[in-house]
């Protein structure tokens, strides 16, 4: 079988080798897995969810229960005192731009300490120019970049002492850049440090890419509101779409009046048939998750021994399912995403092509065979095409899957 997927002897020993490697890693996954799988279990038994709460609703969707139960299960599993869970959400993109656009106001500042967001924020924030961007409506931005992938303590508490800043922005997840993505550890020591400066500042997590990859979320150490999407980890592959934010009953209240009107806020919001694909997807998602982390370090593990630069490496604490691969050369990058979409279950005859994607300063490969279009909890890699030429791989429903992909890919850059 191995022989009729195109897949060699030698790969198939350097495999074998490569999973001897990383048993120790795996034990630990399956560690973290066991204990999200208790709390969501918990969250539904607290919650008592049953069939009533997979029903659907059309028009303005009032008094729709499975969206209200749904919410509040999210919030338990988050660690968060409410959530806004809707299908509204085109996009983790989405979410977050809705809830930076409910937090702040003309004259507000807000400030990335986690260094410049993800390239599709550029013209949310007005980074790039755009008639509706923050920047549009006089709301100023700031960065701090972080220090050998640490925040830099000095200046962030130096430039909140002023008060003058709004909300700031962490993204936990390295986007299209090098650096780590970070740790909770980490984002727990900034927050109690800027807490004693600053009580008021509103403190925000890109959480996309990281939920379920270890025991706590942001919300459980301090952050007032997190951010992520459902076609990501906590979709669990099933959710064909949608996002979630949750933390402080007031400021989710301000982002739901935000997502529909003020005055209707939560209250409104057709869930349109998808309860039973929130609920079922959340229900997966730390073995998902779990899944995806295995296909990473198998990834990492595989393309060290041949020679090219992952991060993390495989035995390298982790904060999100990503995986990066330095090629240093564009023909191994793009051959290697080709392979990825070549070892996929959808769309496996085509053939990927670096091209400029909205939202995007440079050309950009995209190889994502997936049953939901853009689901990257689904295996999937994709890259700007530039120096020094790294991937960034994620995803994989069942680490079999993600497995097959992995040598699919790799295969395909032996063939050249």
């Amino acid at each position: 079988m191995y022989k009729e997927f195109g897949i060699d002897e030698d790969l198939l020993k350097l495999a074998e080798e490569t999973e001897n490697d990383i048993k120790e890693e795996f034990k630990k996954i399956e560690k973290v897995c066991e204990y999200n799988s208790l709390k969501v279990l918990n969250a539904f038994r607290e919650n008592n969810i049953s069939e009533v709460h997979f029903n659907s609703t059309t028009g303005y969707g009032y008094g729709d229960i499975g969206r209200d139960t749904i919410e509040k299960v999210f919030a338990k599993v988050l660690g968060a005192e409410d959530s806004l869970v809707r299908g509204q959400f085109i996009s983790g993109t989405h979410a977050l731009t809705v809830t930076l656009f409910a937090m702040l106001r003309p004259g507000d500042c807000l400030l990335s300490i986690s260094g410049k967001p993800y390239d599709t924020l550029d013209s949310v924030i007005g980074i790039e120019e755009n008639k509706s961007s923050l920047k549009s409506y006089g709301i100023k931005y700031e960065q701090i970049d972080l220090i050998n992938n640490n925040f830099d303590k000095e200046k962030i508490i130096e430039r909140v002492k002023k008060k003058n800043v709004k909300l700031i922005d962490i993204q936990r997840s390295r986007g299209y850049s090098t650096r780590e993505s970070i740790q909770l550890e980490k984002v727990e020591e900034i927050i109690k440090e800027i807490r004693k400066v600053n009580q008021e500042v509103i403190i925000m997590i890109d959480n996309c890419y990281c939920e379920f990859v270890g025991t706590k979320e942001p919300t459980e150490v301090g952050a007032d509101i997190i951010v992520g999407s459902l076609i990501k980890n906590l979709g669990g592959g099933i959710a064909p779409n949608g996002a979630y934010v949750a933390g402080k009953k007031e400021l989710i209240e301000l982002t739901a009046e935000r997502l529909t009107s003020p005055g209707q806020g939560k209250e409104v919001g057709p869930t349109l048939g998808i309860n039973k694909q929130f609920l079922q997807g959340l229900f997966f998602a730390p073995s998902v998750v779990a899944s995806s982390l295995k296909t990473a370090v198998f990834a990492s593990r595989i393309l060290e021994k041949l020679g090219y630069k992952p991060s993390p490496l495989y035995n390298e604490p982790r904060a999100d399912i990503v995986q990066t691969i330095e090629f240093g050369n564009s023909e191994d990058l793009i051959k290697y995403c080709q392979g990825i979409q070549m070892g996929s279950p959808i769309d496996s005859n085509s053939i990927p092509e670096p091209w400029d994607m909205p939202g995007y300063t440079d050309k950009v490969i995209m190889a994502a065979g997936a049953f939901t279009s853009g689901s990257s909890i689904e295996l999937s890699c994709d890259a700007p095409i530039r120096e020094p030429y790294i991937a960034y791989m994620q995803g994989g429903l069942t680490y079999e899957y993600g497995k097959l992909g992995v040598l699919k890919a790799i295969q395909n850059m032996k063939k050249e």
